[in-house]
């Protein structure tokens, strides 16, 4: 039977994949799949003693860290509605999303490179403190996740740190979470994904659970991932490349996830050496960088297997050199944009004249992949 909500899959990746690695935060946890189950209603049962609901819209600003994979799966199995915001945003424009969103509760970063995203939300939101609509206080709960070692700045009344959040879960048994899951239907709204804004205001695009996991499964089949394969995810959580097709499609394969918290070409390949990535996808200039690194020569890259590139324009050159010189035995471009995350994709075997100047073919029909 295709599974058909985000709250299924997880439960199903615990029976499928068990013990197999779910996510490997570098510096941070490490958890098997089962493991990812079990925090993921952790999270769920807390935010329901906050009194999230099915339908209420939970907000995430936040960098790539296993609290925004932890947050939006326990949202999701929660019955609420995922708000991704981008970390690039200013406070005035996050409180902007969040407002017209019509989110209930609110998780965000603390103090991480300079940035105190909840001062900046609140400074945002005294600024208008004489226009209508909806305002800071009136999200509950809000809860600000640790990023950076060290004292965080005070969250202030009506904020929860994330260790708090967790506590919560002590008075909702696991079975009320269990429940909710099983109550999400696959045309339930899975998340709000605004747009960049390219010819205006940005846009909120609404996308069932239904639609969400077919675009990760198709991405999935189309790069052939299975639990032999550990991803680095480069690109951020709150963009639909490395929600659903960075998230998502390692929840419906079984592939292990690798968080970079900021993209660092030095960083990416120490990573990749160090945990012995097989697929890293990305924009054109994460490989150039990579291939102009002046340290390139002292990593050892061999593991690498998928890249998968687009939003730019990619040379025959470049396609070429990746294979050549960074061991992907295959590079694919595809073609997406937020309401469809990926509608066209190339496959395996396809030649560099046909990755560097096409965007492939429909995502309906996944290639036959080799067993690994």
């Amino acid at each position: 039977m295709e599974l058909t909500t985000i709250p299924a899959a997880v439960e199903r990746a615990a029976r499928e994949f068990g013990d197999a690695p779910a996510l490997a935060e570098p510096g941070g946890p490490r958890f098997s799949y089962r493991e990812l189950h079990q925090r993921v209603t952790t999270v769920a049962r807390a935010l329901i003693a906050e009194g999230v609901a099915p339908g209420d819209r939970v907000a995430i600003w936040s960098p790539n860290t296993h609290h925004w994979v932890l947050a939006a799966l326990g949202a999701l199995q929660a019955g609420a509605t995922l708000v991704p915001v981008s970390t690039r945003f200013t406070g005035h424009e996050a409180l902007d999303v969040i407002g017209r969103s019509g989110a209930r509760a609110l998780m965000v970063a603390g103090p991480f490179l300079g940035t105190d995203r909840l001062a900046a939300l609140r400074a945002a939101d005294d600024a208008k403190r004489d226009a209508a609509g909806p305002r800071l206080g009136q999200l509950r709960p809000i809860v600000q996740v640790p990023i950076e070692a060290g004292p965080a700045s005070a969250a202030g009344e009506g904020a929860l740190g994330w260790g708090e959040l967790l506590e919560r879960a002590e008075t909702v048994p696991a079975s009320v979470a269990t429940g909710r899951a099983a109550a999400v239907s696959p045309g339930d709204v899975s998340d709000i994904l605004f747009t960049s804004g390219t010819t205006g205001r940005s846009k909120g695009a609404m996308t069932a659970h239904r639609q969400s996991l077919a675009v990760a499964r198709a991405w999935a089949e189309c790069g052939c991932l299975s639990t032999a394969d550990r991803y680095l995810v480069v690109n951020p959580f709150f963009h639909s490349f490395g929600f659903k097709a960075g998230i998502l499609a390692c929840l419906v394969s079984g592939a292990a996830l690798v968080p970079q918290l900021v993209y660092d070409a030095g960083r990416a390949m120490a990573l990749a050496e160090a945990e012995r990535i097989t697929v890293l996808p990305g924009p054109p200039t994460i490989y150039q960088t990579i291939l102009d690194h002046p340290d390139r020569g002292a990593y050892d890259l061999s593991s690498l297997r998928l890249a998968v590139t687009g939003a730019a324009t990619v040379p025959v050159a470049l396609v070429e050199r990746m294979r050549r010189e960074l061991s992907f035995e295959t590079v694919l471009t595809a073609y997406g944009l937020t309401e469809a995350v990926v509608a066209t994709m190339c496959r395996p075997g396809d030649g560099p004249q046909t990755v560097a100047r096409t965007s492939g073919r429909a995502t309906s029909k996944p290639p036959a992949c080799p067993r690994r």
